[in-house]
């Protein structure tokens, strides 16, 4: 199916995105879509016939466990809601622990790389089925950016997802800003990617910008699109011609008229790599490693106990395992706490308002040795309570508000009316 060129769908520009030109289809974060009270922007956009694609966070279908069926549940939900041609997802995992390392469950509240081996491909190759078995449409997969590398891995990142297309028949997302991230982070070349994958099994690609920073790209879809990720879509495009390209924009939102500008550069980028594209769309196939599938459990269990690891030392503070780069292990921790800082703060922004500049600190710290266990939500209530057991905030005021909003997230329920008339005539004795 073609899709043209889109944009990704935030509450944030939902009016900017109702009125841009040439917008042929969007895509939404699937897990922000309430089925029972969708965005009546995004609907709108709907009944006028644009195209609206989900796009999944949460899944993890490269992590140890068998895909959540809930999380399916609604991500079909989803996908029906929306009249959708397809779902997409990310090759990645999410969360750690739980039932197969009998340990306590970790989230990381971020997409973090999978290893490129013959286990995480057996292991994710089933998640896939699973997941495609359990969904209405069609199912493609996104490749990740990532600060971090595995050791000991076994296969490239194209022989990686070649050998995924060729299990399992799911599509692919191609995001050319993660192929940049990893040259920069992980110094792999995105031309032999693009090589080595099949570019037929493509159906759409993003586009979005970052911005780096002591020697590393950090993949922020904050900050305009940048040329070296306009080269790799040159590349991507002198292959073949991708259904779809969508540019991802998911804060610090510019103004309308720079949105469009980046729309219309990468137009301008695809036409002009069109004029030398490959005729023959021919791809490398020279030394693709093969290997047939193995018994799948034993590669659960031996995924299980080295994603837990590397989480833990990422979100807990322990020992980094064996043979990662200690340093990259630190600004991957910083950075996944500063992305729960700032969920969380999207989240309950009640949080920033009562805390002020102190805000980002104080998360951070109680990030350091508080891991994320249960969502956005409850780390806000979580995080609010460890202040408040600390004594802070300092000022008293403040301690008060945040005390309230605790109480009203722990036990929402109004008082009933025997309650209140107890607690009303303790205050009546206090008072003699």
């Amino acid at each position: 199916m073609r899709l043209g060129i889109g944009i990704g769908w935030r509450p944030e520009i939902a009016d900017t995105v109702a009125t841009l030109p040439g917008i042929d289809w969007v895509e939404a974060v699937a897990e922000n879509i309430c089925t029972g009270h969708p965005p009546e922007a995004l609907m709108r956009l709907r009944e006028r016939g644009v195209t609206v694609v989900p796009h999944g966070v949460s899944l993890g279908l490269g992590g140890a466990d068998r895909p959540d069926p809930g999380r399916l549940s609604d991500l079909a939900a989803r996908a029906t809601l929306l009249g959708a041609p397809l779902v997409t997802e990310h090759i990645a995992f999410v969360r750690g622990g739980g039932p197969l390392t009998a340990s306590p469950r970790l989230e990381a509240g971020h997409l973090l790389p999978v290893p490129r081996t013959w286990d995480t491909l057996d292991v994710l190759c089933e998640n896939v089925r699973i997941a495609q078995d359990s969904l209405p449409v069609p199912l493609a997969l996104e490749n990740i950016a990532a600060l971090i590398s595995w050791p000991d891995e076994e296969l490239t990142e194209g022989q990686f997802l070649a050998e995924l297309v060729e299990r399992t028949g799911v599509r692919l997302l191609i995001d050319v800003a993660n192929l940049h991230t990893n040259h920069v982070n992980r110094g792999e070349d995105p031309a032999t990617a693009l090589d080595e994958l099949p570019v037929e099994a493509i159906a759409y690609v993003h586009v979005a910008g970052g911005v780096q920073k002591d020697g590393v790209w950090h993949d922020t879809h904050a900050h305009p699109v940048t040329r070296p990720v306009l080269d790799v879509l040159a590349e991507l495009r002198s292959r073949t011609d991708p259904p779809g390209v969508l540019l991802e924009r998911d804060d610090d939102f510019p103004p309308a008229a720079e949105l469009a500008g980046e729309l219309t550069t990468i137009r301008t980028t695809l036409e002009a790599a069109a004029a030398s594209s490959r005729a023959d769309g021919a791809r490398s196939e020279g030394g693709r490693p093969e290997r047939a599938a193995a018994p799948v459990e034993g590669a659960r269990d031996r995924s299980a106990v080295a994603q837990t690891a590397l989480l833990s030392a990422l979100v807990a503070g322990t020992p980094a395992p064996e043979g990662f780069d200690h340093r990259r292990l630190a600004v991957q921790s910083r950075a996944l706490a500063a992305k729960r800082a700032g969920v969380v703060a999207k989240v309950a922004p009640e949080l920033p308002e009562i805390l002020g500049d102190g805000y980002r600190r104080a998360f951070i710290d109680y990030a350091r040795t508080h891991p994320m266990t249960d969502g956005y939500r409850r780390d806000a209530v979580d995080f609010a309570e460890r202040l408040l057991i600390d004594g802070l905030p300092a000022d008293h005021v403040a301690r008060r508000r945040l005390t309230r909003w605790w109480q009203d997230c722990v036990d929402p329920r109004p008082q009933r009316r025997t309650v209140r008339l107890v607690r009303a005539a303790r205050a009546a004795l206090v008072g003699k």
